[in-house]
């Protein structure tokens, strides 16, 4: 079985200690740090599969860690924390975190969020060229060969689960997928933080549209969902 690598980053050396239980008892390899510097030497050093971050930390804070992780790697980024956090978890997903679980958290659902984000980052990164599959409509194309996505010929970037929405509804163009339904087709699991998907999508509109406040393609079916428009 391979071995994949977490790191954990919290300033509390208590919840590093329990989360490293849980995941050794699942056969994942841990990575602790207790700050953001220390997370961002350890993420250049080592091959992260993962990210456990937390939010409020000294030297440097989780958002601005992410921030700096983002600069270079797509790798999945769940935030750690507290319910008085709301903010800095939008924040947080709007700067490129993947998801986030709040503090105390059930030792069962937080493998359950790792289990499903490694799953599908794993699925991303390992395409087969076997069989090319181009979706265009108007000037979206969309290569799940090479995972690529261009607007009007230009590439773009994208984290693994922005691909994924568009790939989800760029193959199903003008039907309409209610968030719920969006969250567990792409994150593989029951809908746990459906308002996620607003961010997600809200992202993906300004890496596709010209004006993201009126959209062209991605577009909103008001009291149901989010559609692709295409001819």
């Amino acid at each position: 079985m391979y071995m994949y690598n977490i790191l954990v980053v919290d300033d509390e050396k208590e919840i590093v200690a329990a989360i490293e239980v849980y995941l050794k008892n699942q056969n994942y390899n841990v990575f602790k740090a207790y700050d953001g510097e220390d997370a961002l030497r350890i993420f250049q050093k080592e091959k992260i599969h993962l990210v456990l971050m937390d939010i409020m930390m000294p030297k440097l804070d989780g958002i601005n860690a992410t921030m700096k992780i983002r600069e270079n790697s797509n790798v999945p980024i769940i935030f750690l924390s507290a319910k008085s956090e709301d903010m800095d978890k939008i924040l947080g997903l709007n700067i490129g975190a993947d998801d986030y679980i709040t503090k105390p958290f059930n030792s069962l659902e937080l493998l359950a969020r790792i289990n499903s984000n490694i799953r599908r980052f794993t699925s991303y990164c390992n395409y087969s060229p076997a069989e090319e599959n181009v979706i265009r409509i108007g000037g979206i194309e969309l290569n799940d060969v090479k995972k690529e996505i261009l607007v009007d010929g230009e590439a773009i970037k994208t984290t693994p689960l922005e691909y994924k929405i568009l790939h989800l509804l760029m193959k199903n163009p003008n039907r309409v997928f209610s968030i719920e339904e969006i969250y567990e087709k792409v994150w593989q699991a029951p809908a746990y933080n459906p308002d996620t998907v607003t961010v997600h999508i809200r992202r993906i509109r300004e890496k596709i549209e010209i004006n993201p406040r009126e959209p062209k393609y991605l577009k909103v079916v008001w009291g149901i969902g989010y559609k692709f428009e295409g001819k």
